[in-house]
């Protein structure tokens, strides 16, 4: 998979790991963009080492594999932190774009139903899946729409084209909305919204499976 992946010129390999314990020591020492792990790691689980990665490095996303097809799988795998999921039997450009997805802020989740994956499922008891005992976050309203529009899967680029703004103006809403709903990821910040009612409007929301990388 690596040797395919580097044929790629936007995506680099920069160490690869044969346990989950030395997944989680490189990725303090190598800091990737994006780290590609199997859910059977040796020893350390790839579930654990996800969790342990993005406790102590929540900049670092992860993508997760998976020889099953199970959704029990798959919201395991987002409520440790992961990014996205995908089939081992994917092939090596699904994992490219999906590489690229994730790296842009995204979710990428792919299973035998398809390339997009229903918010919903995971809003009921999936990442983090109890209330807030207090869910006034005191957005305002232009982080309200920000976050609506990361619900319906645009890219920073793109919320920033369709507010008339700036990618850096968003990005400081999207630091504003992380700390004031104590999130560390847009994927918790969209479900969080969908579990407290602040996101009535975006019942059907989707995983985008068309983007590119360089919108950040």
């Amino acid at each position: 998979m690596a040797d395919q992946l580097v044929l790629r010129s936007n995506i680099e390999i920069v160490g690869q790991a044969s346990t989950g314990q030395q997944a989680v020591e490189l990725a303090h020492i190598l800091r990737p963009d994006v780290i590609l792990m199997d859910i059977q790691m040796p020893g350390l689980s790839g579930i654990e080492a996800t969790r342990q990665i993005r406790a102590t490095l929540p900049e670092v996303q992860v993508l997760i594999f998976s020889g099953f097809d199970d959704e029990e799988y798959v919201r395991s795998a987002l409520k440790v932190g992961a990014s996205g999921f995908m089939l081992k039997t994917s092939s090596a450009d699904q994992i490219a774009k999906a590489v690229e997805q994730i790296y842009e802020g995204n979710l990428a989740v792919t299973t035998s139903a398809g390339p997009n994956y229903d918010l919903n499922c995971l809003a009921d008891g999936g990442r983090n899946g109890t209330l807030d005992e207090d869910i006034d976050y005191e957005l305002t309203d232009r982080e309200l729409e920000v976050l609506r529009l990361l619900a319906l899967g645009l890219t920073n680029r793109n919320i920033a084209k369709t507010l008339s703004i700036s990618d850096r103006t968003v990005q400081a809403h999207l630091t504003h909305i992380f700390a004031k709903m104590r999130v560390t990821s847009r994927l918790d910040a969209v479900l969080k919204g969908m579990r407290n009612g602040i996101l009535p409007g975006v019942a059907g929301a989707q995983t985008s499976s068309s983007l590119t990388r360089g919108d950040e």
